[in-house]
């Protein structure tokens, strides 16, 4: 679904919250289309709903990206790379020295990320009204842009707290007096914008021209866990029902588990059948090393691959050398290592060099153990343009295992049976049975750890720790302060001189 946008916001001036997409479009001078002459056609129409989705899969040119942020936060991973300062805003998450002002490109990056695709979708929405289209296609483009827009506020609301509520874009003349909204708020809105999308959203969408398009089993999902951080889990287990229909069987949206473990990290295997929300991304945009921010390939590829990786055996995995990110720590290891998501889930190095297979380069923070599910390979690599920066690999950002898993959850927690027989151990269980493991009880301790393993390396353990309570005590050790980092601080060039507040947990008076 990703695609370059050419055209200008005129309005996109001023604060970094309002202004931060103009660094994400490509504006020619001479060629320049005013806001005020764009919303012309159903083709302008739909480019313009194609750059609210751009930033869904936004990395930064710092190679920065919402997965790899979540992921060295949480007690799974380290930063790793070359050194100690190898992209210097994941150490400082990592070890949580960051701060709205030193270190802050990841907390910088989130923000923009997040306001600049609401920004989009609220622009979007304000002309769609003046195009001369289809009134169903139209009904459709404002429904996925209202469930965007719901996407993006839910990771500003869990990232940040305190946050503006922008629904209208902003008038330069008051861009400076834009003010925070309560977490309540924000909720409500998000969930009136997901409900109100619904209807309008088809039911399926074929895969091969429109994969990576929001569909109403989308706005259940992410109603559902919209509803598991407010803790209202009856409501979570109705929505999350309705995504996952018959547990091991196929849904009234088309989704059922994907036979094979495995077979989920593979390019070749895009929008399948566990896929409900998926991040798209190409081997085709040519993306360079002076345009790392722009490229459309998927640069976790790239950063958790094994540096100076050499085969020295015929049939050693064909590994692209990386930059050894995020690299499992011992204590991942040992939960996972007998688990049969092991080798599909972890790039055992250590053992691969041991037994001569491979040598490579044993760099900061290193376990031998990297993310298998998203490793760079030579037989998936781009035929042009720089190969470490185009990988075509898709990411989940909610998948059919992750939603079984939060309903069971949901009615454990919502005092619902979980005992043989009950619809939550057919769900928790039918993950496991996937994998070929036997079944277990539903209590939350082995959620928990199901989940751990399950969705391993793909940026949701950090939220489920800060979700579940649990991060101050885990993530103690990395420098995690609880009742401080269940949020990031407002960046401070979002604080000078507008009336944005910074947050009590960072010093700040809201």
């Amino acid at each position: 679904m990703k695609k370059k946008i050419t055209y200008v916001l005129a309005m996109a001036v001023g604060l970094q919250l309002l202004g931060s997409c103009k660094k994400y479009l490509e504006v020619n001078p001479e060629e320049r289309i005013l806001e005020t002459d764009y919303y012309k056609t159903p083709d302008q129409a739909f480019a313009s709903l194609v750059s609210v989705y751009d930033m869904v899969g936004n990395q930064s040119s710092g190679y920065l990206t919402k997965t790899d942020i979540m992921n060295v936060g949480c007690d799974d991973h380290f930063a790793g790379g070359a050194n100690s300062s190898d992209i210097g805003d994941l150490q400082a998450v990592a070890k949580y020295t960051f701060n709205q002002i030193s270190n802050a490109g990841a907390v910088t990056y989130l923000w923009n990320k997040g306001f600049t695709g609401a920004y989009r979708a609220n622009v979007f929405l304000k002309h769609i009204g003046d195009v001369q289209m289809d009134a169903a296609t139209k009904a459709r483009y404002i429904a996925e842009a209202k469930l965007l827009r719901a996407y993006f506020y839910f990771d500003l609301v869990r990232f940040y707290k305190n946050i503006p509520l922008l629904l209208d874009p902003v008038d330069p003349s008051q861009m400076f007096n834009v003010e925070q909204v309560s977490p309540d708020a924000v909720y409500a809105q998000i969930i009136t914008d997901l409900k109100a999308s619904i209807n309008d959203l088809p039911v399926t969408v074929p895969a091969a021209t429109q994969g990576g398009r929001v569909t109403q089993g989308v706005a259940h999902a992410l109603l559902g866990r919209v509803y598991m951080w407010q803790k209202n889990y009856a409501a979570a287990a109705t929505e999350l029902a309705l995504v996952n229909g018959t547990p091991g069987g196929t849904s009234q949206f088309g989704y059922k588990l994907v036979a094979n473990f495995a077979d989920l990290w593979s390019p070749k295997n895009k929008f399948n059948s566990e896929s409900i929300f998926e991040i798209v991304f190409n081997s085709t945009s040519n993306g360079t090393w002076s345009s790392v921010g722009g490229t459309e390939g998927n640069l976790e590829c790239i950063l958790v691959g094994p540096r100076s990786y050499s085969p020295k055996v015929a049939g050693a995995p064909d590994y692209v050398s990386g930059w050894s990110g995020q690299p499992f720590t011992d204590d991942f290891w040992n939960l996972i290592h007998k688990d049969p998501r092991n080798k599909p889930t972890v790039a055992n190095l250590d053992s691969l060099e041991t037994n001569g297979i491979v040598s490579y380069l044993h760099a900061y923070q290193n376990t031998g153990h990297f993310i298998e599910k998203f490793a760079g390979r030579t037989s998936t690599k781009a035929a042009n343009g720089q190969l470490e920066l185009n990988f075509p690999l898709d990411m989940y950002e909610i998948r059919l295992a992750d939603t079984y898993l939060l309903e069971a959850e949901a009615l454990l927690q919502s005092n619902q049976g979980v005992g043989p027989g009950t619809r939550a151990y057919q769900l928790f269980n039918a993950v496991r049975a996937r994998v070929g493991l036997a079944p277990i009880a539903v209590t939350l301790t082995n959620i928990k750890t199901e989940r751990r393993l399950e969705l391993a390396g793909e940026g949701q353990r950090w939220l489920d720790l800060v979700r579940w309570g649990d991060a101050g005590t885990v993530l103690a050790s990395k420098g995690f302060v609880a009742g401080k980092n269940e949020i990031f601080p407002i960046p401070q060039n979002e604080l000078n001189n507008t009336k944005l507040q910074q947050s009590k947990e960072w010093g700040g008076t809201k």
